[in-house]
């Protein structure tokens, strides 16, 4: 099975080396205008009290931005399904069609974390302080996994590119914004505040942010992440044993 995996995992892979300088370009532009706008304008009338506000921004800035790539990495899966009808291939060759799923999750995880070790590089570059360690960056793969396993759930159920795109609308567009990326969730209405603290990519905002100050990892955080984590890949490998049929 780990055989199967690494060979659904090397084909995207070797698409992913040969487009690895424009990927890394392109995942530039959106953290430098971030840190940029949020950072260096705003952020210079703006206090904190732990530290500067770059230093609050860039783990929300982190969590947003390996909850994209994750997800979209995934998106051309749908295209092969709908328009190209190409995945029957994949079901069709001598390989077990679970281990095609977490082959897929772990290149948009790869393609998650290396969009997320540019955005560390450039937070160091804009004069970021925050600490990085191997709860940091295991909380930074949960991250992603579950987010790609959404991405593959979205790409293997959804019926046209519209509906993928309202996807991103109603699902990760408000979450981009609310889930603690950009400002403490403890200012929001109580009833906001309990809805936001159920979605992924709130615990893993508070989790980068408070272990990036060297505080305490929330267990409570992390435990709902590894719930998710698990849940979303449940999902995954029912939908594509349904897709195999």
């Amino acid at each position: 099975m780990l055989q199967d995996i690494f060979t659904a995992f090397w084909r995207d892979w070797v698409v992913l080396k040969h487009r690895m300088i424009k990927f890394i370009l392109s995942r530039m532009v959106a953290p430098i205008l971030y840190l940029v706008a949020f950072g260096w304008g705003l952020g210079r009338s703006i206090h904190t009290t732990s530290g500067s506000y770059l230093d609050f921004l860039v783990p929300g800035i982190l969590a947003l931005n390996s909850m994209n790539i994750s997800f979209n990495s995934l998106a051309p899966l749908h295209g092969e399904r709908i328009y190209h009808k190409s995945i029957e291939e994949y079901f069709t060759a001598p390989i077990n069609p679970l281990s095609f799923a977490a082959g897929k999750i772990l290149a948009a995880i790869l393609r998650g974390m290396i969009s997320s070790l540019i955005i560390i590089v450039l937070s160091y570059a804009f004069g970021a302080n925050f600490t990085i360690t191997p709860l940091f960056i295991i909380i930074l793969l949960l991250n992603c996994a579950i987010f790609a396993e959404i991405g593959y759930y979205a790409a293997m159920t959804i019926a046209s590119y519209e509906d993928m795109g309202r996807f991103n609308t109603y699902i990760l567009l408000p979450m981009s914004f609310l889930c603690g990326t950009f400002f403490s969730t403890s200012k929001l209405p109580a009833a906001l505040y309990y809805f936001i603290h159920a979605l992924p990519l709130t615990h893993t905002s508070l989790l980068l942010r408070s272990i990036g100050r060297g505080e305490p990892a929330a267990i409570f955080s992390l435990i709902i992440l590894l719930i998710y984590t698990v849940g979303c890949f449940l999902l995954c490998a029912h939908v594509t044993t349904k897709a195999q049929k």
